[in-house]
């Protein structure tokens, strides 16, 4: 018969295990555990087995442990996940890619029934259609204001009615209802809050974002970095190209307005002086593009073709020696 570990040897053997952890992995989830039972917590474990390790526990005890190690260890970074552990929540140590750990995680949830003071995480909507209960229950209906009529002997619902809206908190008659009608409006399951990864915290979202994502977001900061560039006029890689050119510009201005010339400027000053110039110049270019393709095939039209002409007079010959 297994001896029963006091709390203290409890509190020894947790601490030693979650200081392991945090010496084996350098990248942690931090999740939500809200409504959350034993049962679908030990499917997401063995879900998760191989690469990553779910553990739970009283925050207190946690934060004292990361703690401790930490000044044993001297690895200061992991105190980022002290601030994390607030509420429900539960750490998920891996090795493996944050995003496919994400995702697993998000597949064990499961459908529960909206009870009486529960907060609802989403806007519940009761759809139109037969109920299947008995024309007595109409006046359960008429409490909550949902339009109904009696078709073949049962309650049917005329229109969509939102029951509950996100954030309210279920009352007794909506929990009766959705009893009543079967319906299992939310589902839970371990919801990542924040990563940890070699001591930076981000939020999860960041684990979406796509490589064209990122090419986005490094384009637009850029810009951002060019804008105040020009603005502040400071020279930096990205307004260089820029600056160059509205340098150009401001020294072609000038040259067109007084008698200085170089000879880059002086096409425009002919333009300037003669638009009809201009217009010949960006009428003839399109002109000489289409034709000259179309010289060298009238060149191959017309050009001899000894070789087969020598082939046939060869055969010819031969045939009447």
């Amino acid at each position: 018969m297994a001896v029963k570990q006091t709390k203290a040897q409890k509190k020894t053997d947790y601490d030693k295990k979650l200081c392991r952890l945090l010496d084996e992995y350098a990248q942690v989830l931090i999740v939500a555990a809200d409504n959350v039972g034993s049962n679908q917590l030990q499917n997401i474990r063995r879900g998760l087995r191989g690469d990553s390790i779910v553990l739970m526990g009283k925050n207190t005890m946690m934060k004292r442990s990361i703690k401790i190690h930490a000044d044993r260890t001297g690895n200061s970074s992991i105190l980022a996940l002290i601030p994390l552990l607030v509420g429900n929540v539960g750490l998920i140590f891996t090795k493996g890619d944050l995003k496919e750990v994400s995702e697993e995680v998000a597949k064990y949830k499961v459908g529960a029934p909206a009870r009486v003071g529960l907060v609802a995480p989403i806007d519940v909507v009761v759809p139109p259609g037969n109920t299947g209960l008995d024309p007595s229950q109409t006046s359960f209906f008429q409490v909550l204001n949902i339009p109904t009529k009696i078709n073949k002997g049962t309650v049917e619902i005329i229109t969509p009615v939102e029951l509950i809206k996100k954030g309210d908190k279920v009352g007794s008659s909506e929990a009766a209802l959705l009893s009543k009608l079967g319906i299992r409006p939310f589902s839970y399951g371990l919801i990542v809050l924040s990563v940890y990864d070699s001591g930076s915290v981000f939020s999860p979202e960041v684990l979406d974002l796509t490589e064209a994502d990122l090419i986005e977001k490094f384009a637009a900061g850029v810009s951002m970095v060019s804008s105040m560039s020009l603005a502040i006029s400071f020279p930096t890689i990205a307004a260089a190209p820029h600056m160059f050119i509205n340098a150009y510009k401001n020294v072609a201005s000038v040259a067109l307005a007084t008698e200085y010339s170089y000879p880059q400027v002086e096409k425009i000053k002919e333009y300037i002086a003669d638009p009809t110039k201009f217009a010949v110049a960006v009428t003839a270019a399109p002109v000489a593009a289409t034709s000259a393709p179309s010289e060298p095939s009238k060149a191959q039209e017309k050009e001899p073709e000894p070789a087969e002409d020598s082939d046939d007079g060869d055969l010819v010959f031969g045939l009447f020696d």
